[in-house]
């Protein structure tokens, strides 16, 4: 296998242990080299045959230009709505990403404990505790009630499995027909498509959600499908900020329509903190940490660094998504 030049792109200030693992997984058996923002952009892309983009948001128009010489642009993460994806498309040079495998517990991890979080009331019951208030709030358990889980992929699955421990039904939707060993795995109560949506979300205790985000799936759950919702139902969100319609489910939150949310990610970030959606005690929100975790770094930089050798050997990289 030939030694290959490979160029990664460090998102500013996230450079541990992102970039750390790349070097690592990438750096012993090619030569890596990180992008420095304070030099000329175009000796560093010369003859750089592979670059790895922390998140598919560093990369610009200029460097994809300047990138004369890749065999693949390889995306460090799942999502790539911030990428420019039709403009390297017609470059002509592959891109791939790190598919939700890689990140899928640590998602499925942070959904749970936003609904253990809303179930038992924590941050009422913390401010409980600060006044000395006892034996309040009252919370409620898990068993029977009914989760949904939108799109029923590898973060949702994992969901899945989690909430079955605690005896909760499980609701399903996705657009692909699911692998029938998962489905007997995790037995969800009712398997659906996308047509089945508004049946699903009426149904459900806690919604959460498990989409890339897209033309199609922009604002899914909009002012009509949180109306839908039951007034004691939760929202979780730890894919996309854009999966929702913001505007509408903050009033829904404010006016009491809703049970509450565990809100990881949004349209706008940072989001103003201020907002006073997120002073209500039936709110959870997070500084799109749900799939920050060492384990997930490190199985992203392992999977960039199967692919610079795939490169490296003429083969095609997996997790293709120009195709």
């Amino acid at each position: 296998m030939r030694r290959l030049k490979v160029l990664l792109l460090p998102l500013k200030g996230h450079l541990h242990p992102w970039c750390d693992n790349v070097i690592e997984a990438v750096g012993a058996r090619h030569d890596l080299a990180v992008f420095d923002d304070t030099q000329p952009l175009a000796p560093q892309f010369d003859g750089v045959e592979v670059v790895i983009d922390h998140g598919g948001s560093v990369g610009t128009r200029p460097m994809m230009d300047a990138a004369r010489d890749a065999r693949l642009w390889q995306i460090l993460g799942t999502g790539f709505d911030h990428f420019d994806l039709d403009y390297i498309r017609n470059k002509g040079i592959p891109v791939a990403n790190c598919p939700g495998q890689f990140s899928s517990v640590a998602l499925a991890e942070t959904a749970m404990m936003f609904i253990l979080m809303l179930v038992h009331q924590y941050r009422q019951s913390a401010a409980n505790f600060q006044s000395g208030v006892l034996y309040e709030p009252m919370g409620r358990e898990l068993k029977d009630l009914k989760l949904a889980i939108i799109g029923f992929g590898a973060s949702g699955q994992e969901l899945g499995r989690r909430a079955k421990a605690f005896g909760m039904r499980i609701l399903a939707i996705d657009v692909r027909t699911i692998e029938p060993e998962i489905l007997e795995e995790i037995q969800p109560e009712f398997m659906g498509t996308p047509a089945d949506l508004d049946r699903v979300v009426a149904d459900s205790d806690f919604l959460s959600l498990h989409l890339h985000l897209n033309a199609e799936t922009r604002h899914i759950i909009d002012a009509r499908r949180l109306a839908l919702m039951k007034p004691t139902a939760c929202l979780i969100n730890v894919a996309r900020g854009e999966l929702v319609e913001e505007s509408a489910l903050y009033q829904a939150l404010i006016d009491g329509k809703l049970g509450g949310a565990g809100i990881d990610v949004f349209a706008q970030e940072p989001p103003n903190p201020k907002a006073p959606v997120f002073e209500l005690p039936n709110v959870i929100a997070t500084p799109h940490i749900a799939g920050v975790t060492y384990e997930t770094s490190r199985r992203r930089a392992a999977c960039a660094a199967e692919n610079v050798d795939r490169i490296a050997q003429g083969l095609e990289a997996l997790y293709r998504i120009d195709n």
